[in-house]
């Protein structure tokens, strides 16, 4: 479905600094300006008429040289080979994006009957020019490119609540295909990867935190509850960790 998420248009101080984040839908970021973006992994320069495309879930951030207008767009869209194309691009000599996305500023401005679904036309609308605009030479991308992008993700965010549905919309695959890839290129599924990540948090918090309660480090290490953890835990290390603990704490007297 095509959908817009957020509208907004704004004018960015010089040095305006935006801090890494991300966001659960599409962002479009129009640009009059110059400065600096990293969307993922990658550096880009942006100037007037260019725009950052950004998909779900993926970090970004922007730095600002010198005041300047800017509009952005959040929006969700079923068309396919949009999530693959993270970057920064210039428009096109029509500058057909910013014409898109000033049309859907007038018609959020006048709210004229059921502007909202002309609003998600508008969507639909762009999502095509998109692929248009900045063609087939950035999608497919490479397949380890997408998973490298993916596991950064997990890497950094494995204490949160991920959903292997929402780290398979991130890669641009299916959920059964996700998985599958994943554990042919890691050894090991994309679940079992985030509890081997939070179970070595959980392992240094008990010894650097003797402080803390054991459920505690569970519910820090990003575990549901103590339950889970202390399951998983024993299963993995031979002993709770309670006793894990105590041991570490033994041989450091």
């Amino acid at each position: 479905m095509n959908n817009m998420d957020f509208l907004f248009f704004s004018k960015r101080e010089e040095q305006k600094y935006i801090p890494s984040h991300f966001h659960e839908c599409f962002e479009l970021v129009y640009y009059y300006g110059k400065g600096h973006t990293k969307i993922g992994t990658t550096s880009y320069t942006f100037r007037k008429n260019t725009f950052a495309l950004v998909s779900p879930y993926t970090e970004h951030d922007e730095l600002h040289i010198n005041e300047a207008d800017v509009l952005f767009v959040g929006f969700n869209s079923e068309r396919e080979g949009l999530s693959h194309l993270n970057g920064v691009f210039e428009d096109d000599k029509d500058c057909t994006i910013e014409n898109i996305l000033l049309r859907m500023k007038t018609e959020f401005i006048q709210q004229q009957d059921d502007f909202s679904d002309m609003l998600n036309l508008l969507v639909g609308e762009l999502s095509i020019h998109l692929l248009r605009v900045i063609g087939t030479r950035r999608a497919p991308k490479q397949q380890s490119d997408r998973m490298h992008y993916v596991l950064n993700f997990m890497d950094e965010h494995f204490r949160q609540k991920i959903s292997i549905q929402a780290l398979a919309d991130l890669a641009g695959y299916s959920y059964g295909r996700f998985r599958h890839l994943f554990k042919e290129k890691y050894g090991v599924a994309p679940l079992q990867y985030l509890y081997v990540k939070r179970l070595n948090y959980a392992r240094s918090a008990l010894i650097l935190h003797p402080e803390k309660l054991i459920s505690e480090v569970a519910l820090d290490a990003g575990f549901v509850n103590d339950a889970q953890f202390c399951s998983m835990f024993k299963r993995e290390n031979g002993i709770s960790p309670k006793q894990y603990r105590l041991s570490k704490a033994w041989k450091n007297d």
